[in-house]
């Protein structure tokens, strides 16, 4: 278990120090660093398309990548950057196991909720701290939110994710997934997020 503590702690310490993380977890799945569980739950994101139309840079790993690195440039404003930036990394880890066709289109429904139980089954491999697992946990599983709340989908579900996690953290992830994706515009995905925080008040 050692060198998986290990590279694990410094999955984290870059997570938390560097300006561009993605660079560092690029250079580990070249090396092939992440074929062993857990981590291979990070690898197997190679392997998820996405719907070319809202995802044009790719697979989940292309867009976790631009996502850690928005989180980075943002990550003091969020109430623990720790547990950000894990989330970060984590947040789409469930797509995956939920990535089907769907009338020809790639879905991947539920993966935030399947997310959510990975985050967990992942970091407690290293850590005993349940609280911070916990909130991890939170943000992955509410990450969609700024998206069906200000869409008005049926999957917006304000209350239970005010009990469970910071909505000022949802909206900051939130608003770092939308911009971790090639051609994203700024100005609207802003917009988006002072619509929620409205919506949630």
């Amino acid at each position: 278990m050692g060198m998986k503590q290990n590279l694990y702690e410094e999955m984290e310490h870059h997570l938390l120090t560097d300006s561009r993380p993605s660079a560092y977890f690029e250079a580990l799945e070249k090396e092939g660093a992440l074929r062993e569980y857990p981590f291979a739950m990070l690898h197997d994101l190679k392997n998820a398309e996405q719907s070319p139309e809202h995802h044009p840079e790719g697979n989940v790993w292309n867009h976790t990548m631009l996502v850690v690195d928005e989180a980075a440039k943002v990550k003091d404003k969020s109430s623990d950057g720790r547990v950000f930036m894990w989330a970060a990394l984590l947040h789409d880890i469930g797509k995956p196991g939920t990535t089907r066709i769907r009338r020809g289109k790639i879905t991947s429904y539920d993966h935030d909720s399947l997310g959510a139980k990975m985050a967990v089954e992942f970091l407690r491999q290293f850590s005993r701290e349940e609280a911070f697992i916990e909130k991890v946990s939170a943000l992955v599983r509410w990450h969609m939110q700024l998206l069906f709340v200000v869409n008005g989908l049926p999957f917006g579900d304000m209350e239970h994710m005010k009990q469970q996690t910071s909505v000022q953290d949802v909206a900051l992830l939130g608003l770092c997934d939308r911009l971790g994706r090639l051609k994203a515009d700024r100005a609207k995905e802003e917009e988006n997020v002072r619509i929620f925080l409205e919506k949630c008040r």
